[in-house]
C-alpha cells in the first residue's frame, strides 16, 4: 500500500469563506502515484469544515445562509463566557462536518458529475490547515 500525505493552507480576509479545492486534491493525488484507493481531506481546527457539492451559481450562498439560520451568530453562547466570540463557528464547523473521503479510481477522484471538494472557513482571518492524506495501490 501507498501512502501520501501533504498540508494545504489558508489564511482568509473574511470570517467566514468556501473555497473550492478540488484542483489541489486532484494533484495531490496524481502526485502520489496511488491508482485505486481513496483520500481523506480533513480541516485540522475546529472552526472549519471541508464538504462536497456542487460548484453552481447560488449554492455557496445558499449554504451560507442556511448556516447562519441553523447557528448564527449571537453573544449570549455560553463559550462566549471564555472570551471567545467563535460559537457559532464551531456549531457551523459541526453541521458541514471537519472531512471527506473521496475514492480514487483509475489514478482520479472518483466524484459525481457535478462534486467538488470545499474548505469551510468560519471564523478566518488566521492561518489554518487541511490535511489531504492519499491512501491505496
Amino acid at each position: 500500500m501507498k501512502a501520501a500525505t501533504e498540508y494545504l493552507w489558508f489564511e482568509t480576509d473574511t470570517k467566514r469563506a468556501y473555497i473550492n479545492i478540488t484542483d489541489e486534491v486532484e494533484r495531490i493525488v496524481a502526485d502520489s502515484d496511488v491508482r485505486e484507493g481513496m483520500v481523506l481531506v480533513s480541516a485540522m481546527h475546529i472552526t472549519a469544515g471541508v464538504y462536497v457539492n456542487d460548484a453552481e451559481r447560488g449554492i455557496i450562498q445558499d449554504i451560507d445562509e442556511w448556516l447562519e439560520q441553523l447557528a448564527p451568530f449571537r453573544p449570549d453562547y455560553h463559550h462566549h463566557r471564555t472570551g471567545e466570540t467563535n460559537a457559532d463557528a464551531h456549531l457551523k464547523s459541526l453541521l458541514i462536518h471537519h472531512e471527506v473521503i473521496v475514492p480514487i479510481t483509475d489514478g482520479r477522484l472518483d466524484l459525481g458529475p457535478w462534486q467538488q471538494v470545499y474548505y469551510a472557513e468560519f471564523d478566518g482571518r488566521r492561518r489554518k490547515r487541511v490535511i489531504v492524506k492519499v491512501m491505496g495501490e
